[in-house]
């Protein structure tokens, strides 16, 4: 998975461009041999600017360009003319992408609209003509300010993708198994933890024309709100689906501790995941008689639709699309 066309993670340094300098200039023609100042201001550096992409999916045409330079601006000229604008560098992004500072952390915004676009390092602001600092005690000013300087500051992009349904549980619950069987996606599958590494979107045909977007999220582990094992790397996927599909291997020793366990990482880190919808799906259920079932279904977490599935045999594969339908569309 190192070689994998989703991006879901980039550092990048951008610098802005340096403001261009005023002029210090002062009129001068065949009619006039000592004219006032005229000077104009210097152009703005450019900025470096995020701009949505419904197109785009992945951060992938960003993750071996670790240096992002916009344009400076040129410097002001005679009469009163200002210099060029430095050129913007544009950077087309997915939509869910989040810009952070590398050093701080601090969120700096979101974007989520397409077309939508964002500075996130501002140019330097050109320098003002000579022509602005006449007064009527200095007629003639021979100065004239210089550009701001560019911004050279580290940023950390990140993708939060956006699903119908979202898939959590810990490693080995059957997620890329499910999906693999309902999409066309091809997840890597083995019988090891962690064998996905990043979120897997698969198109889910339902009942003729219809169909929703299933991701396979990376498997969660306790600790994971604190950032153990990939952390919030895994958990920031979930926060742009819809609804979410708990999947619960039926070996696992308690279904309940283990339910509990991922809600209680979804609430450390961000206690509005619980107001999402959710669905829990019993997995490997093709080796289960009606009366182990039936006891199992004793144990099950309450308040939660709740449905035993085998992606392997196709046991009620149909019947959890059917729910996973209705609750996205309720």
């Amino acid at each position: 998975m190192a070689d994998s066309n989703f991006v879901d993670y980039v550092k990048i340094c951008c610098r802005s461009g340096k403001g261009g300098a005023g002029s210090m200039h002062l009129h001068r023609d065949k009619f006039t041999a000592k004219g006032g100042p005229d000077g104009g201001d210097g152009g703005r550096g450019g900025h470096i600017i995020l701009r949505g992409s419904k197109d785009v999916w992945t951060l992938l045409h960003l993750k071996y360009r670790k240096h992002v330079i916009a344009q400076e601006g040129d410097k002001g000229g005679s009469a009163h003319s200002s210099g060029k604008q430095g050129e913007d560098e544009i950077l087309l992004v997915p939509l869910g992408t989040v810009a952070r500072d590398a050093e701080t952390g601090e969120v700096h915004f979101e974007i989520t609209e397409d077309g939508e676009e964002r500075v996130i390092v501002a140019g330097g602001r050109g320098g003002l003509g000579n022509a602005h600092f006449k007064t009527s005690t200095r007629q003639t000013p021979k100065f004239a300010q210089p550009g701001e300087p560019g911004r050279e500051e580290w940023k950390i992009l990140e993708l939060k993708v956006l699903a119908d349904v979202g898939l959590v549980g810990f490693p080995n619950a059957g997620k890329s198994t499910l999906l693999s069987v309902v999409s066309a996606a091809k997840p890597e599958i083995a019988d090891y933890p962690f064998t996905t590494l990043v979120p897997n979107l698969g198109m889910v045909r339902y009942r003729g024309d219809r169909s929703f977007v299933m991701a396979d999220i990376p498997g969660i582990i306790e600790g994971a709100a604190e950032g153990k094992g990939l952390g919030h790397r895994f958990l920031r996927h979930i926060e742009r689906n819809s609804s979410l599909l708990f999947m619960i291997p039926c070996d696992a020793k308690d279904i309940q501790k283990e339910y509990d366990i991922l809600l209680n990482e979804l609430k450390k880190y961000n206690p509005e995941l619980l107001h999402k919808k959710r669905i829990l799906a019993i997995t490997k259920c093709d080796m289960l008689d009606e009366q182990m079932t039936n006891e199992m279904k004793a144990i099950l977490p309450e308040g939660i639709p709740n449905i035993f599935i085998s992606a392997v045999s196709g046991l009620n594969v149909d019947r959890l699309k059917d729910m996973i339908w209705e609750q996205i569309n309720s």
